[in-house]
């Protein structure tokens, strides 16, 4: 550590601030962060100045976006003859205006920035909310999805089941759903998406949505990205083509709302994986030839018993209802038991 360091304080101040342009750019890496750290320890003096840059612009209000980045792009330029006898007080100025939009610094190792939050439901609850910039949220039944909300963004992860989002558009932070290998990103929308496993369908009732596969590898061209609108649906199912689009009315996208599921051509499965999230006793299928089964149509969350009742009508299995389990099994099998 070089405690020795003749380095002019107007320098030092100018390099702490562009410490502070770098740790908060979209670009910065580890290898940022590693390559401050050694900074800090070259002089004790380095880190007590990015302190009260740090300081100094926590307690400034922000300037619009074109001033702020019209004085970054200013400040970050190398440094001219004139830093080296401006006096400090001026010299801290210029450099804490530059910087006073960063009220929320993205680099969480300084100041933790990004709000997280979890929500769920339990079996058979529907939740209703609101997310801190007014995005309003429908959960579904058996749901959790994540948030993490900072000055610059606005990301969501479902986890598993369902949700609807009334998103308040603000093209400065963009609001992004993940949901598997699949990224959601609004454009002044609502929409509705359904995770079941890794399966995941979108609906769009307003507005649009970019919806990215994120399995695509680098390089590789836009197939892998969608930009759909209201009245469209997008299945996406690992195991096959990747994804695929269809139709759907706003009515059938937010169906389970109303105590209505909702499904168009997809696995049995799938389908007893969503009821699952609203039975008070767990489906089960016994064989997995029942998994390769299509099912089109409506299911009411509070008569899913009248439903199984009548499913061995339309499908080649047998309905075991007992008091703690429901079992599907091969009509042409034994019930395992």
């Amino acid at each position: 550590m070089k405690t020795g360091s003749k380095t002019n304080p107007d320098d030092m101040l100018h390099v702490a601030a562009d410490w502070w342009v770098r740790l908060r750019a979209q670009d910065a890496t580890d290898d940022t962060v590693d390559q401050w750290l050694a900074w800090t320890l070259e002089d004790p003096r380095h880190l007590a100045t990015f302190e009260r840059i740090n300081a100094f612009a926590a307690k400034l209000g922000s300037l619009d976006t074109v001033s702020r980045q019209s004085l970054i792009k200013a400040f970050t330029k190398p440094a001219a003859p004139v830093w080296r006898w401006m006096p400090l007080a001026a010299a801290a100025s210029v450099a804490v205006v530059a910087l006073s939009g960063a009220v929320f610094f993205a680099w969480t190792h300084l100041t933790p920035s990004i709000s997280t939050q979890v929500y769920n439901s339990a079996i058979a609850q529907n939740r209703n909310f609101t997310l801190p910039d007014g995005t309003q949220v429908a959960l579904g039944g058996a749901s959790t999805m994540t948030t993490q909300f900072s000055k610059d963004q606005r990301s969501i992860e479902l986890k598993n089941g369902e949700a609807f989002f009334q998103v308040v558009h603000d093209q400065s932070r963009p609001f992004t759903v993940a949901a598997g290998d699949i990224s959601i990103r609004d454009i002044g929308t609502a929409f509705d998406v359904r995770r079941t496993g890794e399966r995941v369908t979108i609906a769009v009732t307003q507005g649009r949505v970019e919806i990215t596969d994120m399995t695509r590898k680098p390089g590789e061209s836009r197939a892998g990205t969608l930009e759909v609108s209201a009245g469209q649906l997008v299945s996406y199912d690992p195991g096959s083509s990747g994804m695929t689009v269809g139709s759907i009315s706003p009515e059938q996208a937010t169906a389970w709302r109303n105590d209505r599921l909702e499904f168009i051509d997809e696995p049995l499965s799938v389908v007893i994986a969503n009821l699952n999230r609203y039975s008070t006793r767990p489906l089960y299928i016994a064989d997995g030839d029942l998994d390769k089964l299509s099912y089109t149509g409506s299911i009411r969350t509070d008569a899913i018993d009248s439903w199984l009742g009548a499913l061995p009508q339309v499908f080649p299995l047998r309905v075991s209802q007992q008091a703690s389990q429901v079992i599907l099994s091969d009509s042409a099998h034994p019930v395992h038991r």
